[in-house]
């Protein structure tokens, strides 16, 4: 550790819960060792009286999840079948939807699970964890890519079948009778996924729900990760359109947290990162009005040099900033290392002709050129927007465009977008994420930009993501992002730069699943020469906490900014023993890498 890095260290000190003298007392336990949890077998590990004991108090929905890899042929065979399905994953107790990370981490199943149904079954779990001294774990849609909803010898909380979805015409948050004025909402449980959400809210009710792009990602997750959806340019992060949550707190007491009740809990939840502060059991959500058409733009230009697809990625930034830069278009445009620029954006509130339109002069320029090569041409779709989520619509009119769940009885809303069918049951090799500042879209800023982008280029694929960032937002969906823990970068940034490699699915005991680590390893090596060529040109940016690099350095500032001393006093106050542990996760520095450990 160099001297700048110990000064960061020792500046971060007095924000760590359990460092600071008097936060949550000793590291030591009484017999003077180091604070530990159990694990099976070691002394103090529950008996078995005593998780009969949970089982009774949770109405018999206590589980010992394995691997379906592991606990038969017929099971292990109908694994298999469906191990690119992510509904069918999500309902695996033993498994998560990512099977790991290179070097960092496998998915391997708790010891015991509590399949709850109820706030009281969670609260009865956090408790036993809390007496017990067990590690515990909460998942939900298990998507998280650092392994937070994943840890062997550990209490699994798992949500999946806490799934209720609740409209109201004119909700008001508990104690804000007077303050707050009644407004549309959904409150959704925590198992819920968006698919579930989205279906609930748009497909049936003809209202919008700001929520996440993946349809299996679990609501509660997404929303205390910050959440992103396709939209988001226009409608702000997903964290900032919460206005009410249940949530279980390290005593075990169930909380409602709002504006005027538990607010430093409240904006905490809000961006701070799942499974730190809490167990969030439901959350109520405001909803928009729906624009008449929802639509996207998909087509891959290849260039016929070095030179002329860096004249092709300046045109594509020229043309961002002057044309798309605005509320109605998101998602991505991919730089690619074969000289490819693939275009996979979306838009709001334009119709067909309109969203042509506004793409028609970039497309000319791309065909008054010999150097360049529609290898995708150029494809616009627009719909009713209440159709946007309706898996009914898309069996009929772009059934290629969904994968729904095949299982037999599987409901028939259940569909998960064509391109994002390839991260189900990844392995990841690498994952690196930055928020580009939108000053970098001057004019005067662009060239460096450009050459930014190339070089970036010539190790790995690059991704900007536009709605992952808020500039060029609405000023109202700003000023509520102001209000969350998530890193005030987002809010000035015009994109989330992406730069990552995986492989199959290789979760343990899988028939024929090797991970090629030396390949893994090439591969990162690479993404991480990629993401500095282009953080040259912004050398600060911050990360966001759900899709992110493992091993990132300065994760307190990379994901949250100035506000994570405010987090860490949040953490104090509501979990003052640290019971709540996960990956890069606020107070997590005072736990040993396992989360089993209080370092001293």
């Amino acid at each position: 550790m160099n001297r700048r890095e110990l000064l960061k260290a020792a500046l971060a000190i007095p924000f760590l819960p359990g460092v600071m003298t008097g936060a949550i007392g000793s590291t030591r336990a009484a017999d003077g060792k180091l604070y530990a949890r159990v694990r099976p077998g070691q002394a103090g590990w529950p008996s078995p009286a005593q998780w009969h004991e949970l089982k009774r108090a949770v109405g018999g929905r206590l589980l010992q999840p394995q691997s379906p890899f592991t606990a038969s042929k017929a099971a292990c065979e109908e694994a298999l079948k469906h191990i690119k399905n992510p509904f069918y994953i999500g309902d695996q107790p033993g498994l998560t939807q990512t099977s790991g990370w290179a070097d960092a981490w496998v998915s391997r199943p708790s010891a015991y699970a509590v399949a709850a149904e109820s706030a009281a079954d969670v609260a009865a779990a956090v408790r036993f964890a809390s007496k017990h001294r067990l590690r515990l774990v909460v998942k939900g849609g298990g998507h998280s890519y650092q392994g937070t909803s994943d840890a062997p010898d550990s209490l699994l909380i798992w949500t999946r079948h806490m799934n209720a979805i609740t409209l109201h015409d004119h909700f008001v948050a508990h104690g804000c009778d007077g303050v707050q004025a009644p407004q549309p909402a959904v409150s959704v449980q925590a198992g819920a996924m968006w698919i579930d959400a989205y279906d609930a809210v748009t497909t049936h009710a003809g209202r919008y729900v700001q929520g996440g792009g993946c349809c299996t990602v679990g609501v509660a997750g997404l929303i205390q990760s910050g959440g992103f959806g396709s939209f988001s340019k226009r409608y702000g992060m997903a964290a900032a359109g919460l206005i009410e949550a249940e949530i279980v707190t390290a005593d075990g007491d169930v909380r409602i947290a709002n504006a005027c009740t538990n607010p430093d809990l409240f904006w905490g939840i809000k961006g701070g990162g799942g499974g730190s502060l809490g167990v969030v059991t439901r959350v109520t959500l405001r909803t928009h009005a729906l624009p008449e058409f929802f639509g996207a733009v998909f087509g891959a230009i290849k260039a016929s040099s070095d030179a002329a697809y860096r004249a092709l990625i300046a045109e594509a930034i020229r043309f961002y900033q002057s044309d798309l830069f605005n509320p109605h278009w998101g998602e991505q445009m991919r730089f690619r290392g074969d000289n490819v620029l693939h275009l996979a954006m979306v838009f709001q509130g334009l119709s067909q002709p309109q969203a042509q339109a506004v793409w028609q002069p970039f497309l000319d320029w791309v065909r008054a050129s010999s150097d360049y090569t529609f290898v995708k041409p150029p494809q616009f779709l627009a719909m009713p927007a209440q159709h946007f989520w309706d898996a009914e619509y898309f069996r009929q009119h772009l059934p290629s465009a969904i994968v729904p769940d095949d299982r037999a009885g599987a409901p028939r809303n259940h569909m998960l977008w064509a391109g994002d069918h390839a991260e189900v049951g990844w392995f990841i090799h690498s994952y690196q994420s930055a928020w580009m500042p939108a000053s970098l879209l001057h004019k005067e800023n662009q060239a460096q930009l450009v050459d930014a982008i190339f070089a970036s280029s010539r190790e790995w694929d690059v991704e900007f993501h536009f709605n992952k960032g808020l500039a060029g937002a609405p000023p109202e969906a700003i000023a509520a992002a102001r209000d969350i823990a998530t890193n005030p970068q987002v809010l000035d940034a015009f994109a989330l730069a992406i730069i990552a490699g995986n492989g199959a699915p290789a979760y343990p005991g899988m028939p024929g699943a090797h991970p090629d680590l030396p390949k893994a390893r090439d591969e990162a090596a690479a993404v991480g020469r990629a993401m500095s060529a282009l953080l040259k040109v912004a050398p600060n940016a911050g990360a966001y906490v759900s899709e992110s690099n493992y091993f990132q350095h300065d994760w307190q500032r990379a994901f949250w900014g100035a506000n994570y001393p405010r987090l860490a006093a949040v953490k104090r106050q509501y979990d003052p023993e640290g019971l709540f542990f996960v990956h890069h996760g606020v107070g997590s520095e005072a736990w040993s890498a396992d989360g089993f450990t209080r370092l001293a």
